[in-house]
């Protein structure tokens, strides 16, 4: 049985830092790409990092120069840091893992940024 399983998120003031991560199992997680999505209230789902198997990765323009996508393979975990928060990174934050054999997503977890 495959899971992914968001956590790290919570409540943090501007400017503050949080690390996600996002632990899978049930897969040969070092096979599959990582992303990070997040959707906030009334919001569409919109991709924030992503990083292949390979280990390039990709921002959204947004979260460039803050946010930094890493994976560890040897514990089937990925990573999401997230520095200088703001107000707008308030959303819940998805995991999702994905190949040519499919993909996975966890249940997310809540980040609210507030002072």
């Amino acid at each position: 049985q495959v899971q992914v399983v968001e956590s790290g998120g919570g409540l943090v003031q501007p400017g503050g830092s949080l690390t996600l991560s996002c632990a899978a199992s049930g897969i040969i997680f070092r096979i599959y790409a990582m992303a990070w999505y997040r959707q906030a209230p009334g919001k569409q789902r919109e991709l924030v990092a992503s990083i292949l198997s390979d280990g390039t990765t990709n921002y959204a323009d947004s979260v460039k120069g803050r946010f930094t996508i890493s994976r560890d393979n040897a514990k089937n975990t990925g990573y999401l840091q997230i520095n200088s928060l703001l107000l707008e990174d308030t959303a819940v934050y998805y995991c999702s893992l994905l190949n040519s054999l499919g993909g996975y997503w966890g249940q997310g977890t809540q980040v609210t940024v507030s002072s």
